[in-house]
């Protein structure tokens, strides 16, 4: 199957940031890996967005706020709550795009868990699942209607952004060899099985570049 992205597809960049790289305080295995396919595929289309992690310290996410080690769990009213190291803190080296990342064809940031008490993986929803970050509308009013998710992480951010683009009305697609997953307690076939169950389609970046 080959893809050609046309003035109606855009390219979401999800979180790659320092903090995510390796060396970062959250860094996604072979995370770095991401950056050169990304890049490429940005050539392709012509409407690419960024999303970036972007945290207050003492974020509600954070394990260090709740007395607990990493990756344990706890119940918020926003449901489930996987706790994470400080990352992506506002202002830091690590909440930076990253570097290398260069694509000064990207049209807007989106800037998502910068309130306190509210996580947010998705690019158009946080994840009290009741406030929206505007996305859906920016692209709606761009005429936009195919949406292709890269970066890190495949079970989180990545997962979470495809299925609300799917839910939004967007068709939807993840380019599978431009993202890396933590893969946590399983939580990456979980997110694969939720996406395939959500009609969001696998694809390599072969098939587009």
């Amino acid at each position: 199957m080959v893809i050609k992205p046309t003035a109606k597809d855009i390219l979401i960049v999800t979180d790659v940031q320092h903090d995510f790289l390796p060396g970062g305080a959250l860094a996604v295995p072979d995370g770095d890996a991401v950056i050169a396919p990304i890049m490429a595929l940005a050539e392709a289309f012509d409407h690419v967005i960024l999303t970036q992690d972007w945290h207050p310290r003492e974020h509600i996410s954070f394990a260090s706020r709740h007395g607990k080690n990493p990756f344990e769990t706890i119940g918020l009213d926003s449901g489930e709550q996987v706790l994470w190291p400080d990352h992506c803190i506002q202002g830091t080296h690590g909440a930076r795009i990253a570097d290398s990342l260069d694509i000064p064809k990207a049209q807007l940031i989106i800037r998502k868990g910068h309130h306190p008490a509210i996580d947010s993986y998705s690019a158009f929803m946080e994840a009290d699942r009741r406030t929206p970050t505007g996305l859906a509308g920016y692209l709606s009013e761009r005429g936009l209607k195919r949406v292709f998710c890269a970066g890190l992480a495949t079970d989180f951010c990545v997962a979470w952004t495809a299925l609300d683009a799917c839910e939004a009305g967007f068709e939807t697609s993840v380019i599978e060899d431009a993202c890396r997953a933590i893969d946590t307690g399983g939580s990456l076939a979980r997110a694969w099985a939720d996406m395939a169950a959500a009609g969001v389609r696998r694809v390599m970046s072969s098939a587009i570049v």
